[in-house]
C-alpha cells in the first residue's frame, strides 16, 4: 500500500507553476502574430530601479495632424467594439494620485443619481474610510427628500483580494448595507478557476494568482474616472498611476455602469451580515459547472457590447449629424476577460502593434514588465535584461528603447499607450486602463480600458504632456545598466522566474 501523500507534495501536484509555464507558452505560441518586416519605434516603461539621473528625451518636430486620416485609420476598432464619439473638451488627463483621491470624494459627495465603482479591493486605512464617509453622506443626503432615495452605489470588488484578512474590503463595506439595504450592492467575482481541490488548499494571497476582478472604473451620475489605481491608501499618496476623467458623457457612463453591473450580477452577492450568495438564476462560480458559468457570464457581459453597438447603428442611421467631422475625439471600450471568452482588448492591442508601421511612434508603460509573447514578438517584428538582450540581438536599439522609472520614496503602476503618427509632436491614440500588457491580464484576469483617438489639440496637448512627465523621471536602459553591482540576480531567481512570471 502507497504512503499517503504529503500536503505539500498534494498542493504542488495540484498546483504546479511548472505546468501552468508550459501551458503559458504553448497558449502564447498559439496566438502569435507572424512577424512583420518593419514596425514602428517603440519607446517601453516599467518600474525597475534605476540609479541614474533622468535624461531628457529628444523633442519631436512640431507637425500637425490632419483630421483626414484618424477617423479611417483607427475606426476598424467599431467593429470590435463601441464607438462613443465625445467632445474632446470633456476629456481631462488627471496626473497625481490625490488629485485622483480628492476628485473620487467630491464627485462622491455631489452625486445625485449613482455611483458606481469597480476595483481589485478597498483598503481599510483611514483615507479609505474617508471615502467610505462620502458615500454615507451622499446615500444621507439622498433620504432627506420628501419622495423615495434616488441615490444608488453600486460596488465591484474581487472576493478573494476584499475577503483578506479579518479587516478587508468587506467590513469596511458592510456598515453602509446595513444602514442602507436598498440604495447599497456589494458585489465580489470569484474567478471560475478557483475551485474544488485547488480552492481549498491554496493559501490567502496566493489564491489570488488565480485570477482576480482588476477593472477599475469608477463613474458618479454621468461622469467616470478610467484608471489602473485600486482603492488603496498608496494609490491616493505615493504610488503613480494614470487616470482619465471623461465630464458629462452619459452615453459612455451608461455603457460602463451596464459593464460592471453585468460582472457583478454574475458575482457572489455580499449581505448586511457578511454572507455572501448568487443572485437568483445565476450559476455560482465554484460551486456549479465551469462551463455554464462562463457561458452565462459571457453572454451577460457581451450582451452589453452588442447592445450598445447596436443602439450606435441605428442613432447612425436615423441621424444625418454622424460622421468623421460630428465630433473630435472617440473612445472605444476594450474588454478582456479570457477565463469567460472574451478577448476584445487582446484583439485591438495587438492589431495596434501589428499595425504601428514606420510611419508610427509608440510609447507603451505598464507596472509589471513582463510583456506576453505574442506582445513582444510584435514590439521586436516579430524581465527586463532577458528583453533587452533580445533587442540587442535582433539589432533593433534604433526603433526600440526601454526605460526605468524612478521617483524616491514612489512606486509606479502606470500603464497605457501613447501613439504618435510620423512627424507630429502629439499623440493622437492613448489606451488607458487596468491591463499590465502580460500574461495575467490576457489570460487570467477580468480587465477594462479604453481608447481614446482624439483630433483635438488641447487633448493632443495633454496626453504628451503626462507621457513626457512620466518619461521625464526615467532612465533609457544600456548595457551598462546590468552591469550595476545591485543588478546581480541570484541564481535561484533565475531558475524559478520562469515558472512564476506568468502570475504577474
Amino acid at each position: 500500500m502507497a504512503a499517503p501523500m504529503s500536503w505539500r507534495r498534494l498542493i504542488y501536484s495540484v498546483y504546479t507553476p511548472a505546468l501552468t509555464g508550459v501551458f503559458a507558452r504553448m497558449t502564447d505560441r498559439f496566438f502569435r502574430t507572424r512577424d512583420r518586416r518593419r514596425g514602428s519605434s517603440v519607446l517601453l516603461l516599467a518600474p525597475l530601479l534605476a540609479e541614474a539621473d533622468p535624461v531628457p528625451l529628444a523633442p519631436r518636430p512640431p507637425t500637425p495632424i490632419g483630421a483626414e486620416g484618424l477617423h479611417s485609420r483607427f475606426h476598424w476598432m467599431a467593429d470590435h467594439v463601441p464607438a462613443f464619439r465625445v467632445p474632446g473638451t470633456r476629456v481631462q488627463i488627471l496626473h497625481s494620485p490625490d488629485e485622483f483621491y480628492q476628485l473620487m470624494k467630491a464627485r462622491i459627495r455631489t452625486a445625485k443619481k449613482r455611483v458606481v465603482m469597480a476595483s481589485l479591493y478597498l483598503g481599510t486605512g483611514p483615507l479609505e474610510q474617508d471615502l467610505v464617509d462620502c458615500m454615507q453622506e451622499a446615500l444621507e443626503c439622498s433620504q432627506e427628500g420628501d419622495g423615495p432615495p434616488d441615490l444608488k452605489v453600486s460596488i465591484l470588488l474581487d472576493y478573494t483580494r476584499g475577503s483578506r484578512g479579518k479587516r478587508n474590503s468587506r467590513s469596511m463595506l458592510l456598515p453602509l448595507l446595513q444602514r442602507f439595504p436598498q440604495q447599497m450592492r456589494v458585489s465580489l467575482y470569484h474567478t471560475p478557476d478557483l475551485r474544488g481541490l485547488l480552492r481549498r488548499l491554496v493559501p490567502e494571497r496566493f489564491n489570488e494568482t488565480i485570477g482576480v476582478q482588476h477593472i477599475k472604473v469608477y463613474l458618479f451620475d454621468n461622469s467616470l474616472i478610467i484608471s489602473g489605481a485600486n482603492l488603496s491608501d498608496s494609490y491616493f499618496t505615493n504610488r503613480q498611476d494614470r487616470y482619465v476623467l471623461l465630464e458629462d458623457c452619459p452615453a459612455l457612463a451608461d455603457f460602463f455602469s451596464e459593464l460592471v453591473g453585468a460582472v457583478g450580477d454574475v458575482s457572489l452577492q455580499l449581505a448586511p451580515d457578511d454572507s455572501v450568495a448568487m443572485m437568483e438564476g445565476m450559476v455560482h462560480p465554484y460551486q456549479g459547472n465551469r462551463a455554464e458559468f462562463s457561458a452565462l457570464a459571457r453572454s451577460r457581459i457581451l450582451s452589453v457590447v452588442s447592445t450598445a453597438q447596436a443602439r450606435q447603428r441605428l442613432e447612425e442611421v436615423e441621424s444625418d449629424s454622424v460622421g468623421p467631422a460630428s465630433s473630435d475625439t472617440w473612445v472605444f471600450p476594450l474588454v478582456q476577460m479570457k477565463p469567460l471568452g472574451i478577448r476584445l482588448d487582446e484583439q485591438v492591442t495587438e492589431r495596434l502593434l501589428t499595425e504601428a508601421g514606420d510611419d508610427a511612434q509608440v510609447y507603451l508603460t505598464s507596472g509589471y514588465f513582463n510583456l506576453t509573447q505574442a506582445y513582444m514578438r510584435l514590439v521586436l517584428e516579430a524581465g527586463a535584461r532577458q528583453f533587452y538582450s533580445k533587442v540587442c540581438q535582433r539589432g533593433q536599439q534604433h526603433r526600440v528603447q526601454l526605460h526605468e522609472y524612478q521617483r524616491r520614496d514612489w512606486t509606479f503602476h502606470a500603464k497605457g499607450l501613447w501613439y504618435y503618427l510620423k512627424g507630429c509632436d502629439r499623440p493622437c491614440l492613448t489606451l488607458i486602463g487596468s491591463p499590465n500588457f502580460g500574461y495575467r491580464s490576457v489570460h487570467r484576469d477580468l480587465e477594462a480600458q479604453i481608447a481614446i483617438v482624439t483630433e483635438n489639440q488641447d487633448l493632443q496637448t495633454q496626453l504628451q504632456r503626462e507621457q513626457e512627465m512620466l518619461y521625464q523621471r526615467s532612465t533609457e536602459v544600456s548595457s551598462a545598466t546590468f552591469s550595476q553591482s545591485n543588478r546581480y540576480v541570484k541564481l535561484w531567481v533565475q531558475l524559478v522566474t520562469p515558472l512564476i512570471k506568468n502570475f504577474f
